[in-house]
């Protein structure tokens, strides 16, 4: 038997925002009459970043967002409003705003599988491509060439450097070498913080090498005597285990205390349920889109919550294999949908409250405000032959009891009165309101 203790005296602090996501909604538009505005919406997501935006023709392709599109001619003067083209970029981000999510800005490019590349090579002068993210910042914050002022706070400088390395010959993310990278982001970065002290600059969002590569980034920047502002931390994890999650969470955690970065916050901003890239590639994708892929964003997101990650952005809301939120052709809700739903219900009442499991498998956060409190409790194990699971709750008082498994989309199912036991079956969840 599973044990779970709920402590709703004692506050841990802020729920985080552990159900951020890749990428905005889709509007129904007058010649397409689907889309999921609603829906996104009123799972209350609270931050959206905008890497690959381009591959979607809803959020403006191949127009949008990257570098490449808003400042489609590197030769032209970065000072000029003409040289930009914002148009598309603007109409995706304001769909974004007007969804209630905040918008994290990837600068930089979608990654690029073909043979061909575009936005994805060093630039030719890293000190204007700096200068031209400056006033991509100002565009939208300042109303530089037309603009706004949307108040983004979080931009991130490029995306994925370390996926393939220096010898390969077909670089998806980052045509250069590491060294090439580290001094395009050492140069941005400072040019970013003088710019804009109060906005939050970060990157480099971390494939996977948190060995060599982190580590000749970190030096890189502590190189000098005043060592590169690093307001975030960006990296990325696949995997079908949340406590790998959670052992890579922790060593990017070390190795930026040990750099000196312990204000620098850890943000994971691309995560999804992946067995392997090749052999088992397509029964991921089958996982993705159902109930397990479902129990897995849930026990993360509970684990994240517990752990020292400042922010789990989810790979991806937009129209594709990894959206296990929305279908791909109705966008009606998938079972992936319902986490985001349940966790911002904890992320709107505010405050962590103690709760423990004694289970690796059972994984559980709380929450309360003023008046009210709730729990959500997981049962995901990366065994797929896991067995059913009696859970003994030792909390007090009577919570509505809410279901969400195969059979129950976060549908009320009765009461309980605590301390009680309850039998739950892997890939499940159940939430506790009171």
């Amino acid at each position: 038997m599973a044990h779970i203790t709920i402590d709703c005296t004692t506050e841990i602090g802020r729920i985080k925002p552990m159900h951020a996501v890749n990428n905005g909604p889709i509007y129904a538009r007058s010649d397409q009459t689907r889309g999921n505005f609603d829906l996104y919406k009123a799972a209350g997501i609270p931050f959206a970043r905008n890497h690959d935006a381009s591959f979607c023709a809803s959020y403006g392709g191949e127009h949008s967002v990257d570098i490449s599109a808003v400042f489609p001619n590197f030769d032209a003067d970065p000072i000029d409003p003409a040289s930009y083209d914002f148009v598309m970029t603007d109409e995706y981000l304001r769909t974004i705003l007007d969804a209630g999510t905040q918008i994290f800005y990837r600068l930089g490019s979608k990654i690029e599988h073909g043979i061909k590349k575009y936005g994805t090579l060093p630039p030719k002068d890293f000190n204007k491509w700096a200068v031209v993210c400056e006033h991509i910042i100002r565009h939208f914050n300042e109303g530089f060439a037309d603009g706004h002022h949307w108040n983004i706070e979080y931009w991130e400088i490029w995306n994925e450097p370390d996926l393939d390395p220096d010898d390969s010959t077909n670089k998806r993310c980052w045509g250069g070498t590491a060294k090439q990278f580290y001094e395009l982001f050492t140069i941005t970065a400072r040019h970013l913080k003088a710019c804009f002290p109060d906005l939050k600059i970060g990157g480099p969002a971390l494939a996977h090498n948190t060995g060599a590569w982190l580590d000749g980034y970190l030096d890189a920047l502590t190189a000098g005597e005043t060592p590169v502002p690093l307001d975030f931390f960006s990296w990325h994890i696949y995997s079908t285990d949340p406590w790998k999650v959670m052992d890579k969470a922790n060593v990017v955690r070390e190795k930026l205390d040990r750099a000196g970065y312990t204000e620098t916050e850890s943000i994971l901003n691309e995560w999804n349920y992946v067995e392997n890239w090749n052999t088992k590639f397509i029964h991921s994708i089958e996982m993705i889109i159902g109930i397990r892929g479902a129990a897995f964003t849930t026990a993360c997101m509970c684990e994240g919550q517990n752990g020292n990650i400042d922010m789990m952005m989810y790979y991806d809301a937009r129209p594709s294999a990894f959206n296990g939120l929305f279908e791909y052709y109705t966008f009606r809700p998938l079972k992936g949908y319902y986490p985001f739903v349940m966790f911002n219900d904890l992320y709107t009442l505010g405050t962590q409250v103690k709760s423990e499991s004694d289970d690796r498998d059972i994984h559980v956060v709380s929450a309360k405000n003023d008046e009210n409190s709730a729990a959500m409790i997981c049962y995901y194990t990366p065994d797929e032959n896991a067995k059913e699971k009696t859970v003994m709750i030792n909390a007090t008082g009577t919570f509505d009891l809410y279901t969400f498994d195969d059979s129950h989309d976060y549908t009320k199912t009765g009461s309980i009165t605590l301390p009680a036991a309850i039998t739950m079956k892997p890939d499940s969840v159940i939430m506790l309101n009171k």
